[in-house]
């Protein structure tokens, strides 16, 4: 897996481009002097997260011949200041899925993603308490 990271303008706006052409705009807080340009890298590891479990939860709930008509992840972290970094200490994840999607059956996708198949939610493990809940229709 590759990553290139390209910077635009005279600040922090930056676009990265994975190896297939895909791209995405990353940008500074403002009180650093960011223009709002893009997500700043700490709102990119949330929204990975969420985009991990996911995926990992559709695909579960497909194969289970469960049918999603909305899927949404409200991704909530909270950062301990630790000398010059901050650390996710604590995420929670709201997944809000419609459909004709059994409640017993999202649960259960959703804790194995969580707790066994998220590569994001492993790597985040060793530092922050990463909670979920879960609302079906």
């Amino acid at each position: 897996m590759k990553i290139n990271i390209k910077r635009i303008d005279d600040n922090f706006n930056m676009e990265a481009t994975n190896d297939t052409g895909n791209s995405i705009l990353m940008d500074g807080s403002p009180d650093i002097g960011g223009a709002g340009k893009g997500m700043r890298p700490m709102q990119l590891l949330l929204a990975a997260v969420g985009g991990c479990s996911a995926i990992d939860i559709i695909l579960i709930l497909k194969k289970q011949k469960q049918i999603i008509e909305s899927f949404e992840i409200e991704v909530d972290g909270e950062r301990e200041k630790i000398e010059g970094y901050s650390l996710f200490r604590d995420i929670c994840l709201h997944f809000k899925i419609k459909g004709k999607v059994d409640l017993d059956k999202a649960e259960r996708a959703v804790k194995l993603s969580i707790e066994k198949y998220c590569s994001v939610s492993k790597t985040l493990e060793p530092t922050a308490k990463i909670t979920y809940k879960i609302s079906v229709n």
